[in-house]
């Protein structure tokens, strides 16, 4: 049997002025246009994300979410249509809005991504980002290698200076971060890799903010750029996609290491309540 969800259930929060008993509706900050069912589309998505929709489940009606969140109609048709055209849920006349199988969900869509990891990711998940990057990225420096043009290398090499200067635990050193890993597919020359550098960039965007939630990251991963960088530079394609890979490998081992940090400090909160 399907399970209606309504929105109350999920974004409710206890008031902690009131008893338990009591429930604060979140509301979405009113708006207008683009901002405000963006603001709608963050909320399901980063709900449906963490698993408190689960698949199957049929949301509440149009009149009763647009009432519950003192959003218009229009505002939540427009998130619905977002949420739709990234695989997560669809609608049909007298069911609803229902979540749809995490087999149809676009998980490398940028917006996704960053859906997954406002909350707590699931392992499984980050580990599939990863090995998705460990098939990919190695591949594509190894191509890079071969097929390298100055100005590609002009701009990792630039990205490595913004990145030495801002570092990873600034926004500009983390867009720098992306910028380095884009001019590697955009160097293969290869549009079908091409096409999945603002996936890649948003993996390893979010990847990067996740690991410094907890502590400041484990180590400093901009050698590793260098490494491959060099090995690109030289024509070594061998030595590029190795590079490579021991980066995306140390990567995942840095984050592992923030999911589990991130673990012992959420217990610690706990057990100060």
């Amino acid at each position: 049997m399907t399970n209606v969800v309504h929105i109350e259930d999920r974004i409710g929060e206890p008031d902690k002025t009131g008893s338990e008993d009591e429930t604060q509706v979140v509301r979405v900050p009113r708006g207008t246009g683009r901002r405000l069912h963006g603001s709608v589309a963050h909320k399901l998505g980063t709900a449906i994300l963490s698993g408190e929709y689960a698949p199957g489940d049929t949301l509440s009606g149009e009149v009763e979410f647009s009432k519950t969140l003192d959003v218009s109609r229009s505002a939540y048709r427009e998130a619905v249509q977002v949420l739709t055209a990234k695989g997560l849920v669809e609608s049909r006349p007298k069911i609803g809005t229902r979540i749809l199988p995490r087999s149809r969900w676009n998980l490398l869509d940028p917006d996704v991504l960053a859906w997954a990891f406002a909350g707590e990711p699931d392992i499984a998940f980050v580990r599939g980002l990863f090995e998705l990057r460990a098939i990919v990225e190695p591949a594509a420096a190894a191509l890079a290698a071969e097929r390298r043009e100055r100005t590609g290398l002009r701009i990792m090499k630039d990205a490595l200076v913004a990145m030495r200067r801002h570092t990873l635990a600034t926004e500009a050193g983390r867009a720098a971060d992306r910028e380095f890993h884009d001019a590697v597919l955009t160097a293969t020359r290869n549009d079908a890799l091409i096409v999945l550098s603002a996936s890649i960039g948003a993996a390893v965007n979010w990847t990067t903010q996740f690991k410094q939630r907890a502590r400041a990251l484990p180590r400093n991963p901009i050698p590793d750029h260098v490494l491959v960088y060099d090995a690109i530079a030289a024509g070594n394609a061998t030595g590029a996609s190795a590079a490579m890979r021991t980066l995306v490998n140390l990567a995942l081992e840095d984050t592992k290491l923030a999911m589990g940090a991130s673990a012992t400090s959420a217990e610690a909160h706990l057990s100060e309540l």
